[in-house]
């Protein structure tokens, strides 16, 4: 099995719907850092597992410098972000996305 991760740095804004009163309901913005790991027992054409190129575009271009409320059909918590990133990465099966220096959320297939 080959595995590969690719670290990004997002600057998105966004506001939780909650069901209870909390200051992130309120549009504010995060640094996120994201990791997205991918892995495949066969190489590409071009001797890859995926691309780390076409990972960051296809990330940024989605998610940086965007109010993710209006980017998403969900509520943008980090943990959805994470699914969401997981489920348009090529051979991803992990997704960390981290909104702070100490708080991180992760998504991982089975």
């Amino acid at each position: 099995m080959y595995y590969v991760c690719k670290r990004l740095e997002i600057s998105s804004a966004h506001a939780l719907h909650l069901s209870y009163e909390s200051k992130c309901e309120s549009l504010h913005g995060h640094n996120w850092i994201v990791k997205i790991y991918c892995k495949s027992e066969t190489l590409n054409a071009d001797g890859m597992v995926t691309d780390f190129t076409h990972i960051k575009k296809d990330i940024t271009t989605a998610l940086d410098h965007k109010n993710l409320n209006e980017v998403f059909d969900f509520n943008p918590t980090a943990e959805n972000i994470a699914r969401w990133i997981c489920d348009h990465v090529d051979n991803a099966y992990k997704v960390e996305v981290w909104e702070s220096e100490m708080n991180m959320a992760a998504y991982e297939r089975d």
